[in-house]
């Protein structure tokens, strides 16, 4: 049960996400990998509605806060290194953008360009979720055909 634990809370940290989560839970930890696949998506799934409803009002007082003004310039640059692409090709480009497993790509920076652009939520969730499977879909099978070359990535 820790090792579902340890993949479900992995899966929800932002830049790590299902990368992390899913090799460490098949090529670390042995488990099964369908396990992994679906515990990690859902881990992945939790933060997208709190960032879609939340991010602006909590974007804008990081903006005002001294102390966090760092962490609001490096959010923003990330925002608007993927908002071209999703603001022209709004519902594939979000898909994409999730879908892709590299750093900050995944549902933490596909919600953040969502909200960010105030995107409609219903939809945004939708794109997100899409995006989210086929990403621990391509994870998933690339740490299952190349577990020696993930696990030398991961160490």
């Amino acid at each position: 049960m820790r090792k579902i634990l340890e993949v479900f809370l992995l899966s929800m940290v932002p830049l790590i996400e299902q990368r992390g989560a899913i090799p460490l839970g098949i090529i670390i930890n042995d488990m099964n990998p369908w396990l992994v696949f679906i515990v990690s998506f859902l881990g992945s799934l939790v933060p997208v509605p709190f960032i879609l409803f939340f991010f602006s009002y909590i974007f804008e007082w990081l903006g005002k806060t001294r102390l966090l003004k760092w962490f609001y310039d490096f959010v923003d640059r990330k925002v608007q290194k993927g908002k071209d692409k999703i603001e022209k090709y709004e519902k594939w480009g979000l898909i994409i953008f999730v879908a892709i497993p590299l750093p900050t790509t995944g549902l933490w920076t596909g919600s953040a360009v969502a909200a960010f652009l105030q995107m409609d939520k219903k939809k945004a969730a939708i794109y997100i979720i899409t995006g989210g499977f086929i990403s621990a879909t391509v994870i998933t099978i690339l740490s299952l055909i190349f577990p020696a070359i993930i696990s030398n990535w991961i160490k």
